[in-house]
């Protein structure tokens, strides 16, 4: 069975600060990297596809969304992304590429949680 919660994007409003910090919490290295215009700091992993990352948000950003957690629905996001419809949700971004790292879509459920749907083919 796949993995059902594959990434997580924790907003941070001090990226370098949120690195020192998570880095001793987490007694791994979070590595600073750039992906086209954003910067983020890569959570320690075991070379898996579940992990996460620290973006920079603004703050009105954090205390409105906070982390975005990514679920596998691989191979079948258009579905997904049709299931949630007939959910009469939020669809707040139809699916996308993601370069080299799959497609997500990131949908609000029906509780009103913002939460991504990630597939690495399309």
């Amino acid at each position: 069975m796949n993995n059902q919660i594959v990434w997580v994007d924790i907003p941070v409003t001090n990226l370098d600060r949120a690195i020192d910090f998570y880095s001793a919490l987490l007694a791994g290295e979070v590595i600073k990297q750039t992906y086209n215009e954003f910067n983020f700091g890569l959570l320690p992993h075991a070379n898996t596809s579940v992990s996460g990352c620290l973006i920079e948000s603004p703050v009105e950003h954090i205390n409105e969304f906070g982390p975005l957690i990514y679920f596998n629905v691989e191979g079948r996001i258009a579905q997904a992304v049709e299931v949630a419809k007939r959910f009469n949700v939020e669809i707040i971004e139809e699916k996308f590429q993601m370069g080299e790292h799959g497609f997500r879509a990131v949908i609000k459920d029906t509780e009103g949680n913002k939460i991504a749907l990630h597939s690495s083919v399309g």
